[in-house]
């Protein structure tokens, strides 16, 4: 069975948030290592270590919930709530990234001379795009309770 549009498109843009909290984690790996505050990097402090892994947890999670959505689809499988699934987990999750990319970078991160801003405004539209997120569990929840 050929993956329905809609699922397609709630895939593609579970795959663009991946992508985008990806280079938002990046961002924010990259700046801990620069930024030095009491004497040693920020990457240092335990704080931004723990969220550094919670955001690298995440983003690995919606990566293998993306791949498993596709891996039905290509072998023939209904992946309509796989599909959906993800695309809920993967658009709360790069919301998630985002904000803790500018907690990281501190004032800074909320500056439009850094490219960490624009993250945390583009990290709502998966939110919203391809339905959104609240009607999207309605979904899912029909699904699991055999009413799709």
């Amino acid at each position: 069975m050929a993956m329905e549009a809609i699922d397609m498109d709630r895939l593609c843009v579970s795959a663009l948030s991946l992508g985008l909290a990806q280079s938002a984690f990046e961002a924010a790996v990259g700046y801990a290592k620069e930024r030095v505050q009491f004497g040693r990097p920020i990457a240092g402090f335990e704080a931004i270590q723990f969220k550094i892994a919670d955001m690298a947890t995440q983003i690995e999670a919606a990566r293998r919930l993306i791949y498993y959505a596709a891996q039905r689809d290509e072998k023939g499988l209904h992946a309509a709530k796989e599909c959906n699934m993800a695309k809920v987990f993967t658009s709360d999750m790069v919301m998630k990234v985002a904000i803790e990319t500018v907690q990281v970078f501190g004032g800074y991160g909320y500056l439009k001379e850094y490219t960490v801003e624009r993250y945390l405004r583009e990290a709502k539209l998966p939110q919203i795009y391809a339905g959104t997120n609240e009607i999207i569990r309605l979904v899912i929840a029909r699904h699991l309770f055999g009413k799709p």
